[in-house]
């Protein structure tokens, strides 16, 4: 056989591959929820989390590093998801049709408690809805959810910045961090368990604090 008869003939296999593939695979693949928070104020005022349906999330966020300072800050992070939370994310997504319909309940008086946009997308549909409160059960989850996920990704950048800068600062943010992960408002601490590695290593940091980043990297209410 002729090497340019093999090279067609491998093309042609390949091309049938492609095309049996089946289309709910495809769209799997391609497909992705995302969360953005806009709280002037707040800290930090801006985030963004977007989870496709396979490989690494992406987490961006700007403002105040600290509630003091004067100075903003910006914030680019990726990160592995673990099964059960990108698994718990896309039926979320699907319970709440996708974002396709307006989430926000539309009550009077109610606290501003930030912008928020869910947005769903895949090969053959998209949606998007815009709220400040939802009374959608499904869309109350997945806000809870991406919000505790936030607070856990902003622990590692403070602690990240902590152990360079202000070691002495360390103790009291992983004693919240810790407050936190007992009421079970934080996930996927696994997430940041390189800088928790990296305290529990650095022998210039206290022991009561290398002790609490210890605890998190081994309690189980933390993953």
């Amino acid at each position: 056989m002729s090497r340019t008869l093999l090279i067609y003939r491998l093309l042609f296999s390949f091309c049938l591959v492609a095309v049996a593939q089946p289309p709910a695979e495809m769209e799997k693949a391609s497909s992705a929820v995302s969360f953005t928070l806009d709280f002037p104020e707040s800290q930090p005022e801006h985030y963004t989390i977007r989870v496709p349906s396979a490989g690494p999330a992406h987490y961006e966020s700007s403002g105040r590093l600290t509630q003091d300072s004067g100075d903003t800050d910006s914030f680019h992070f990726d990160f592995t998801v673990s099964t059960e939370t990108r698994a718990k994310i896309f039926a979320l997504a699907a319970k709440a049709a996708f974002f396709q319909k307006d989430a926000d309940a539309h009550r009077k008086n109610m606290a501003f408690t930030g912008k928020k946009t869910l947005r769903y997308t895949d090969e053959s549909r998209s949606g998007e809805t815009t709220y400040n409160y939802s009374s959608n059960a499904a869309v109350q989850e997945i806000t809870s959810l991406f919000q505790n996920l936030s607070a856990t990704l902003e622990f590692g950048h403070r602690l990240d910045y902590d152990r360079r800068y202000q070691k002495l600062a360390l103790n009291e943010e992983l004693k919240r961090m810790q407050e936190m992960a007992q009421g079970n408002m934080l996930v996927e601490v696994a997430a940041i368990q390189p800088i928790l590695e990296q305290i529990v290593a650095d022998q210039s940091v206290i022991n009561v604090a290398r002790a609490r980043a210890q605890q998190l990297l081994k309690d189980p209410a933390a993953r």
